[in-house]
């Protein structure tokens, strides 16, 4: 990788995948870029997090505004439904953002192009925990008819979701229990921490309405594995990601913290690999 500026970095949100990518920049990339700032709404996750990576707490900040400031590319990593006002912020700011939360961008892509293009800079977002994204964005060149996703977790990975909770049973289950059938962007709505792989293939291929997933809780899995089937006039593709869980957040997959490293290495190198 050559020699560069480096790029500012600020990440919103001090979870899992907030701290994982905190302390990739920290180490792995700080000759090329710097963490500029971290925010989270619960300040103490901030500060923690800015101790672990420096000793001290001087990267934590008091607002998203402040971090905004301090930063080339802010990263989203908080959760859906605060993602649209931090990117909204950021973008309008002449900031260029990556989303993890891509299930929070749902209703809001029309203006999304509208301010990015009106403020020039770029929005990036990884796709995830899923493979074949590069298949998709090319096959819906020539014309893509239907994409399906289906989803299989552990029913642990649905505690606290609101949908499962108030029509299901989970614990105990012994066979696999379909929790959801349905469009994309019904599925991001109830499961928002659960399947933003559903409104990445959305936003890749033909939309959140016309993409069909179905979730599934299956007590015999230890791992989250996504199956998506695109048939297109130029290919018939399948794919299955058998996902090993981020050891510090069980409702997420480790791929989706390192597809987000190898997004930052796409736009700090020169040279782009994929579609």
């Amino acid at each position: 990788m050559p020699k560069r500026s480096n790029l500012k970095i600020g990440i919103v949100g001090c979870g899992a995948i907030g701290s994982s990518l905190a302390e990739e920049i920290a180490t792995n990339f700080r000759k090329y870029a710097a963490l500029s700032a971290l925010y989270d709404i619960r300040p103490q996750k901030a500060q923690l997090l800015s101790r672990k990576i420096t000793k001290n707490a001087k990267l934590s900040v008091v607002s998203l505004d402040v971090l905004i400031n301090k930063s080339d590319l802010v990263i989203e990593a908080s959760a859906a439904k605060a993602a649209w006002e931090i990117v909204r912020k950021s973008v309008s700011a002449g900031r260029k953002v990556m989303v993890m939360s891509v299930g929070g961008m749902v209703g809001h892509l029309d203006e999304l192009f509208v301010q990015a293009a009106k403020n020039n800079t770029q929005v990036y977002f990884p796709s995830g925990a899923i493979s074949g994204v590069d298949a998709l964005k090319a096959a819906n060149i020539a014309g893509v008819s239907k994409v399906t996703l289906t989803t299989r977790k552990h029913p642990n990975a649905f505690s606290g979701v609101d949908y499962v909770t108030k029509r299901f049973k989970l614990s105990g289950l012994k066979k696999d229990k379909v929790l959801f059938k349905g469009s994309a962007s019904l599925a991001v709505k109830y499961f928002p921490q659960n399947i933003n792989v559903a409104a990445i293939l959305g936003l890749a291929g033909i939309g959140i309405n016309r993409t069909q997933v179905q979730i599934i809780a299956s007590p015999k899995v230890t791992k989250n594995i996504h199956e998506i089937l695109i048939e297109s006039k130029a290919a018939r593709i399948f794919t299955r990601t058998e996902n090993i869980l981020h050891p510090q957040n069980p409702k997420t997959s480790f791929l989706a913290v390192l597809s987000a490293i190898a997004t930052l290495k796409q736009i700090l190198q020169p040279v782009k690999i994929g579609t």
